[in-house]
C-alpha cells in the first residue's frame, strides 16, 4: 500500500452534489479532493429540473450566469385526468423569492460539465476520476476523540494496489448504493413507496402539445408524467411492467399509443431524425431516508442520505441542499475552531425538511396511481375541490421547501410573527451597488450578514463584528422595496443572515438586539462584546 496524504475534505462521488460541494467549500477556503469511479460525466439526461432556491445555490457556486443561458424556465405543474382533463394547476412564477424563476428546466450532462469545468478552475479542488473507494473508516484510537481523521482507501482503474488518504472530513455523495452509508453503519428507513417506471427521453422536431410546464397523468392503470425540457428535447415517464418492451415494430406501436395525447406519429413510421429517442431506462422509484447521516466527521449528502419519488422534481435540489447547508458549518469549524456540535445541526435541520419533500412527493404519486377504486376516485376529486380553494395551489408550490424547524441556529421567538423570518431564506432582489446592478448575494460575500432598517445598536455591531459580519441598510440597497417590505411583514428592524442565507436570528421591531445569541454564539465561539455602532456608508463594507 502506498503513503497516505492528507486533505482537509474528501469528497466521495463527483454527481453535482459532490461537485457543488467542492465549490462551495472552496468559496470558503477549503481545499478538497473529490473522488469518482467514473472518468468523465454521464452523458445521458437524468434530472431535469431544478427550483429558484438551487438557482441560488448555483450562484454561490460560481456558475449561475452559464446555467442561465442553458436552463428554461417552466410555467409549473398540472395534474391531469385518465382523459387528460385539468384537474389542479400549480403555476411557477418567472421571479421566484430567490431572485430566478421557480422551476428551470434543464440538461443534467451540461449542468454538470459546467461544474466540472468551475472546479477546474479552483485551486483549492482537486478531482480524480477512475478511482474506486473500497473503504472509509473514522479514526476512534481514543486519543483524538469522534473528530479524528478519517481514512479513505481507494484503488485506481487497472490496478490491485490500495492507496488511501487522511482527510479532517469525508462527504459521501456516492449515490443510492453509497458505500459511505454502510461505512456509518446507517440503514434505510422505508417511506412507503415503490413502484417501477420507464424514463423516455425523446429529441423531435415534430409539432408536440405542451403547455410548457410539467403535466402528471392521474390515472389508475396508465399514470404518466410528461416536460419539454428544452427546444426538441422531451420527456415521457410511463408506469410499465419491466418486460414491457418499446423497441422492434410492436415497441414502436406501443410507444406510438403512449405518445399520443402529445404528438402524432405517422402510422408505420419507423424511429428517425425528426422522433429519436436517446434514452429509454427503467427506474424504481423509492421513498427512503437514512436513519442516520453523520458518524464523527463522515457525512452523507444526495441520495446516500435519501430517496424521493420525481413527481415533484426535488431529488437533485434535495441533495444541493444538503450541500449548501452543510459545507459553511464545516468550514466554520475546520478553519475558525467553531464547536463540533455545530456539525449536529446538519441532519437535525436537513432530514425533517427531506422527510417533508419526500412525503410531498409520495403524496402526488398517490394522486396519480392510488388504486382503482371508489376511493382512489373520490381522492382525486377531493384533490380537484381542494385546490380550486383560492390561495391552495400558491400555498402548495410554497411549501416545496419549507422553514427550518427551530433550533440552536434557527431561533424564534415565543410570538408567531417571528416565524415569519426564523428560519426562511432573505429575498433576492437586484441592487444597485456603485452603479451596478448585481444580485443581492453577490453584495453580501461568503459569510454572515446583518440586513437593517435602522441604525444598528451596540449591540447588534458586537455580534456583527464578532461573526466578521457586514451591517448593512436596506435603504442603501437601492432595490425595488422588496427587503424593506419582507422586514416589515417580520415585524423586525434587523435580521441575522447565515452564510447560507437562511435567517439566523432577528431584532424585533423596537428592541435594538438579537433575541438568540445566547443559544447559537457557544457553537460559533462568537462572543457578544458591547461595541460602538457607526453607520455604514456601503453595502460593501464589512465593518459595523
Amino acid at each position: 500500500m502506498s503513503a497516505a496524504s492528507r486533505r482537509p475534505v474528501v469528497i466521495i462521488g463527483a454527481g453535482p452534489v459532490g461537485v457543488t460541494a467542492a465549490l462551495l467549500l472552496a468559496r470558503h477556503g477549503v481545499r478538497s479532493l473529490v473522488l469518482e469511479r467514473h472518468q468523465d460525466i454521464y452523458p445521458l439526461p437524468r434530472a431535469v429540473a431544478v427550483d429558484d432556491e438551487i438557482r441560488r445555490i448555483l450562484q454561490s457556486a460560481g456558475i449561475h450566469e452559464e446555467f442561465a443561458a442553458r436552463a428554461r424556465p417552466a410555467r409549473g405543474l398540472r395534474l391531469l385526468d385518465a382523459r387528460h382533463r385539468l384537474i389542479a394547476e400549480f403555476p411557477r412564477s418567472p421571479h421566484g423569492h430567490h431572485g430566478f424563476p421557480q422551476t428551470s428546466m434543464f440538461d443534467q450532462p451540461e449542468l454538470e460539465r459546467l461544474l466540472r469545468d468551475a472546479l477546474a478552475r479552483r485551486p483549492e479542488c482537486e478531482l480524480r476520476g477512475g478511482v474506486e473507494v473500497v473503504s472509509v473508516t473514522q479514526d476512534t484510537d481514543g486519543t483524538t476523540g469522534p473528530a479524528g481523521p478519517v481514512r479513505v482507501t481507494f484503488r485506481r482503474d487497472g490496478s490491485d494496489e490500495e492507496e488511501h488518504v487522511w482527510a479532517d472530513a469525508v462527504l459521501g455523495c456516492d449515490g443510492a448504493g453509497s458505500l459511505t452509508r454502510d461505512a456509518i453503519g446507517a440503514v434505510w428507513e422505508d417511506l412507503h413507496f415503490e413502484e417501477s417506471w420507464r424514463v423516455i427521453d425523446v429529441r423531435t422536431s415534430r409539432r408536440v402539445r405542451t403547455w410548457e410546464g410539467v403535466e402528471q397523468i392521474c390515472c389508475p392503470t396508465r399514470p404518466a408524467t410528461f416536460m419539454r425540457v428544452s427546444e426538441e428535447r422531451y420527456r415521457w415517464e410511463f408506469r410499465l411492467p419491466e418486460d414491457e418492451s418499446l423497441d422492434g415494430p410492436d415497441g414502436l406501436e406501443r410507444l406510438r399509443d403512449l405518445v399520443a395525447p402529445w404528438v402524432d406519429l405517422p402510422q408505420g413510421a419507423l424511429p428517425g431524425d425528426d422522433f429519436e429517442v436517446i434514452r429509454q431506462a427503467q427506474y424504481t422509484f423509492r421513498a427512503r431516508l437514512a436513519d442516520r447521516w453523520r458518524t464523527g466527521r463522515i457525512f452523507l449528502l444526495g441520495d446516500a442520505a435519501h430517496l424521493t419519488p420525481p413527481f415533484i422534481g426535488q431529488g437533485l435540489c434535495a441533495g444541493l441542499r444538503d450541500a449548501h447547508n452543510l459545507t459553511w458549518k464545516l468550514a466554520r469549524v475546520l478553519q475558525q475552531g467553531a464547536d463540533e456540535e455545530l456539525l449536529d445541526t446538519y441532519e437535525r435541520e436537513r432530514k425533517p425538511h427531506a422527510r417533508h419533500v419526500i412525503r410531498l412527493a409520495v403524496a402526488v404519486g398517490w394522486a396519480m396511481t392510488g388504486g382503482q377504486d371508489r376511493a382512489a376516485a373520490l381522492r382525486r376529486a377531493l384533490v380537484s375541490a381542494a385546490c380550486r380553494i383560492p390561495g391552495v395551489t400558491a400555498t402548495v408550490s410554497r411549501d416545496l421547501s419549507p422553514a427550518l424547524t427551530a433550533g440552536p441556529l434557527v431561533r424564534c421567538r415565543p410570538r408567531p410573527v417571528a416565524r415569519v423570518l426564523a428560519g426562511t431564506f432573505c429575498p433576492q432582489p437586484w441592487v444597485i451597488v456603485d452603479g451596478r446592478r448585481m444580485r443581492l448575494d453577490d453584495t453580501l460575500g461568503d459569510s454572515f450578514a446583518v440586513l437593517t432598517t435602522v441604525p444598528p445598536t451596540p449591540q447588534v455591531a458586537a455580534v456583527a463584528a464578532a461573526l466578521g459580519a457586514p451591517v448593512i441598510r436596506v435603504q442603501d440597497l437601492r432595490d425595488d422595496g422588496t427587503v424593506a417590505a419582507w422586514l416589515a411583514r417580520g415585524r423586525a428592524d434587523a435580521v441575522l443572515l447565515r452564510p447560507d442565507r437562511v435567517v439566523m436570528d432577528t431584532v424585533p421591531a423596537g428592541t435594538g438586539d438579537f433575541t438568540g445569541t445566547a443559544a447559537w454564539a457557544p457553537l460559533l465561539h462568537t462572543a457578544h462584546r458591547p461595541a460602538r455602532a457607526r453607520s455604514v456608508p456601503s453595502p460593501r463594507s464589512t465593518t459595523p
